[in-house]
């Protein structure tokens, strides 16, 4: 896990904010000092989440999408460690890990030539994919439940096939999204990461939330059809223009289809109307309609990792990045809240 970064006192010293007469959510999560035997850390640990970020958009950039997903994690971490800690945000139940950092990568990136862009974005992919696998198996194993923030939704993969292995037997996903995410293997992005898993035994069932019609391919819709038992969608436009389904029945209706078996939850903020993202949209989920889906299917004692991601975030917008990282520590404690009385 040589990509891992963990959280140091000198970053917290300097994202994090004391006030007399209150303790912040920073105050009462956990750490880790180092890295040297993580595996027995988490399982010594009696924290039930453990939470880290994912510093890329390596996947974006190899699905021809907007970048910016790697900046979320920073943002995100701020808001989220000086919220207040009460009973409500029950901070000392979260292990605060740190990041998967790939740095390295960016860099040889600067030296590639324009027309071999493509083909080495997907190569890289492939490496950030084993550290995600990597370090979900690990949390997994160790009987804790991950959140995944920040980077592409290429990420998707690595938290289904980490949960599959350390699990032992495939798992479902639920995935809250304008996108299937189903494309060609055509070499690893952002857009084919249940696509892999599938076709390589990681995920059984899956549940697209919200899909765009006027993005979903015809050859993508004929994959679905040809696997209909294991993948089932419902569309935006079925649910918040045609009117033919409410939020709350779709959602009992998904959850039938997913919660036979443990599964994992996929937050795409492309879905969230007018979030700074990858594929931003005019049209889209309210933020209080996301916050209640997370709640909801975070509630069920078969959701095995949260995972949001495709939020992207500019070095330039500090006013943008702190609403996004609002947004984002809304989801992480509404799941944190949802699971407290497992």
């Amino acid at each position: 896990m040589n990509n891992l970064q963990i959280i140091t006192s000198e970053t917290l010293d300097n994202i994090t904010t004391k006030r007399s007469g209150e303790t912040k959510f920073f105050e009462d999560a956990k750490y880790v000092s180092n890295l040297n035997d993580l595996p027995s850390l988490l399982a010594d640990s009696k924290v039930k989440f453990v939470l880290f970020g994912i510093k890329e958009d390596i996947g974006v950039l190899a699905n021809n999408g907007q970048a910016g997903a790697k900046n979320t994690w920073d943002p995100t971490l701020k808001s989220l460690l000086n919220l207040q800690s009460n009973e409500f945000t029950n901070p000392s139940n979260v292990l605060i890990l740190g990041h998967l950092d790939f740095t390295d990568l960016y860099d040889v990136l600067s030296t590639v030539k324009t027309d071999q862009l493509q083909h080495t974005y997907r190569t890289y992919v492939e490496k950030i994919d084993q550290c995600v696998t990597q370090l979900v198996c690990t949390i997994v194993k160790a009987g804790k439940i991950p959140i995944l923030i920040g980077g592409g939704h290429n990420n998707a993969y690595g938290a289904i096939k980490g949960s599959s292995i350390a699990l032992e037997s495939k798992i479902n996903a639920l995935n809250f999204d304008a996108h299937t995410d189903l494309r060609a293997l055509e070499g690893r992005h952002s857009g084919n990461g249940f696509r892999y898993a599938i076709e390589e035994g990681y995920l059984d069932r899956y549940y697209i939330f919200g899909l765009h019609e006027n993005y979903t391919s015809k050859e993508v819709l004929n994959y679905i059809e040809a696997s209909k038992s294991n993948i089932k969608f419902n569309t935006f436009e079925d649910l918040s223009v045609r009117k033919k389904n409410s939020f709350k029945k779709a959602s009992k209706i998904a959850m039938g289809f997913i919660s036979n078996s443990k599964f994992g939850i996929e937050i795409d903020c492309d879905a969230i109307q007018n979030i700074p993202s990858s594929a931003q949209t005019p049209s889209g989920f309210s933020v209080n309609q996301t916050r209640r889906f997370v709640h909801y299917f975070g509630s069920h004692p078969n959701a095995t990792y949260l995972h949001i991601c495709e939020a992207a975030t500019s070095t330039n917008d500090s006013l943008t990045n702190a609403q996004t990282g609002k947004l984002l520590s809304y989801l992480i404690t509404d799941f944190l809240n949802a699971r407290k009385d497992f």
